[in-house]
């Protein structure tokens, strides 16, 4: 009985989080639930519209996905719900489908919304986490920068009153300026006033908003204080009223139903299933990433962790809950979360709370919606994929290591010029291409005694001793079929005698401290060295091997056709190589001793 309960209790975290859970929480977790709630129903009606779908849509997402997540999450203020970067991948998603299946947009993205849950739960039972890492931070910093540029430039439209809706997104910017250079003359000039209004108020208010009441707390971050994100709020209400005393004739949200939702069966067509596979997997790849990120940081401010198994059963059925309410992939939202913790939320009860504003929303004030603004949701997007936004990282790649320079803009031109989707498989892509490119080209290390010490270092970096008949070669990766021939041309080369050099190089020394595996084609290339090294006479020995390499090699007769010795360390390799020679040179630089015998 013991055993169940613990196993219930692993799989439902809350369960834990309730046992301990205090009278003084109760107040943090109302006041962050109600802070969150007001600025969850604008950006679930902004995110809902950017992905081409009802006001409603955005809404359901925020319920049963949001509630099942707070009961199985392993985070105390990771909030889930719609979010730009997903918004914008179901969009890509559904332009390109749905005129093959009658655009009916519901369903494809109920039917996205359980492949993508299905998707996390295959990776959470195969326990295969650890694939999200192909998403690495160029790629992901990249995607997010160059996504940030195409949902600004698709917001344009409704922000100046363009045909009142977001236009088609997956295309590239390209395509979404060409298309809005040819509307400008149908610019509607109220709702360009408002949206820039908008974006205007939104923007003193993230700089200011908190030092309106003297409620900041003295050395708190201006920008991390809740009220300054009460905006979207503000510019919901205020607008709405506006535009309803002033009848501007603006393009508006209109009629949201009211109520629940009802349970949503999605579509099972195999055909629509298929083609819909992999942007599902891209979505729920980025939506994991997203997630445990924003999980991950916040859950480090409070020196607490966070499981990523967990993580990827609760993000799964999330998803699968959006399947069958009506709404569409979630993911944890990094504005929502931030501001769930910044307001003082302690448990998962403050995501409970918000979910109940948002039944309140639903139940009783739908009819605000008829008179609100799209140039208000659309400065309302902008404003929060601005702060996604991060082009300073750039800079500081670029002086640490400039590979990820380059994965980050090819990540970043691919979006803008082909889409989303295009641009995550080529960021993927030239990531691994570039990983590849390094590795076959491995760090090739001479070492040299260190004066009298069994330590040995680079001869170009240190002054150490050497002798002429030994060459002790370092090299800084495994052995494996992209750099076989590269390591096994260099290490050939480092036995070749230099002119003047008197005796002749009579042992090549192999240290594999740093080779972590060696594949079939890393075998073959050691076999073809040793039989090169053996028609100049020289004898190939190993060193530093680690556990499971030896494992490997004591599985093909290494002593039959290795000319040397395996020596467990470099120290007891230069003892025994260098014992009868008596002779021994500085090398190292232009400082170093001279020779001495």
């Amino acid at each position: 009985m013991r055993a169940i309960t613990k196993g219930i209790s692993r799989h439902f975290p809350v369960i834990g989080v309730m046992r301990s859970y205090r009278r003084e929480d109760l107040s943090h977790d109302l006041i962050a639930g109600i802070v969150v709630g007001m600025l969850t129903v604008p950006q679930a009606v902004a995110y809902a519209l950017l992905a081409g779908l009802p006001a409603e849509a955005g809404l359901y997402a925020c319920l049963a996905p949001m509630v099942i997540h707070a009961l199985l999450s392993s985070s105390r203020q990771l909030i889930v719900g719609p979010v730009a970067i997903a918004a914008l991948m179901v969009a890509s998603t559904v332009g390109e489908h749905a005129p093959a299946y009658s655009d009916a947009y519901l369903g494809i993205t109920t039917v996205l919304s359980l492949q993508v849950g299905l998707i996390l739960w295959l990776l959470r039972l195969l326990q295969v986490g650890g694939i999200v890492n192909l998403l690495s931070h160029p790629v992901i910093s990249g995607f997010v920068n160059g996504a940030a540029i195409l949902i600004i430039v698709s917001q344009l439209a409704p922000l100046s009153g363009i045909g009142g809706t977001t236009p088609r997104l997956g295309d590239g910017t390209a395509a979404g300026l060409v298309s809005l250079a040819g509307s400008l003359a149908a610019v509607n000039p109220a709702a360009l006033a408002l949206g820039v209004a908008s974006l205007l108020v939104m923007a003193a208010f993230r700089r200011w908003g908190s030092a309106l009441p003297r409620l900041w707390r003295s050395g708190e971050s201006v920008t991390s204080h809740p009220l300054t994100r009460i905006g979207p709020v503000l510019l919901l209400v205020d607008r709405t009223a506006l535009v309803a005393i002033l009848v501007v004739d603006v393009p508006l949200v209109g009629s949201v139903p009211a109520g629940l939702p009802s349970l949503t069966l999605p579509v099972f067509d195999a055909g629509l299933w298929w083609d819909l596979a992999p942007n599902a997997l891209l979505i729920a790849l980025v939506a994991y990433v997203e997630s445990y990120s924003v999980g991950k940081t916040l859950a480090s401010r409070q020196r607490q962790r966070i499981d990523s198994h967990q993580e990827l059963l609760a993000l799964g059925a999330a998803n699968v809950a959006a399947a069958f309410s009506g709404a569409y992939p979630v993911a944890g939202s990094f504005s929502r979360s931030s501001l769930n913790y910044a307001s003082g939320a302690r448990t998962p009860a403050s995501a409970l709370v918000c979910g109940a504003v948002i039944v309140a929303t639903l139940l009783w004030l739908t009819p605000i919606f008829v008179h609100l603004p799209h140039a208000v949701l659309a400065a309302i997007v902008i404003v929060a994929v601005y702060e996604l936004a991060d082009f300073r990282s750039v800079l500081r790649d670029r002086r640490f290591y400039r590979p990820d320079v380059v994965t980050h803009f090819a990540t970043f031109a691919s979006v803008l010029l082909g889409g989303v989707e295009v641009g995550l498989v080529v960021g993927v892509a030239v990531s691994l291409v570039l990983f590849m490119r390094g590795s076959a080209r491995p760090h090739i290390a001479v070492v040299g005694r260190l004066g009298d010490t069994p330590h040995f270092r680079n001869v170009e970096r240190y002054t150490v001793k050497t002798w002429p008949h030994l060459v002790a070669a370092r090299v800084d990766e495994s052995f494996y079929f992209a750099n076989a021939d590269t390591v096994e041309d260099r290490l050939a080369e480092l036995a070749v005698p230099q002119p003047g050099q008197e005796p002749a190089v009579k042992h090549l020394l192999v240290i594999m401290s740093a080779v972590n595996f060696i594949d079939s084609t890393g075998l073959e290339m050691l076999k073809r060295l040793t039989l090169r090294l053996e028609k100049r006479e020289v004898s190939l020995h190993l060193c530093e091997i680690k556990g499971p390499v030896r494992d490997q090699l004591g599985h093909v007769n290494i002593d039959e056709w290795l000319t040397g010795e395996v020596f467990r360390t470099t120290d007891d390799a230069f003892n025994a190589l260098t014992a009868a020679a008596g002779r021994w040179v500085w090398s190292g630089g232009e400082d170093a001793a001279p020779k001495e015998t």
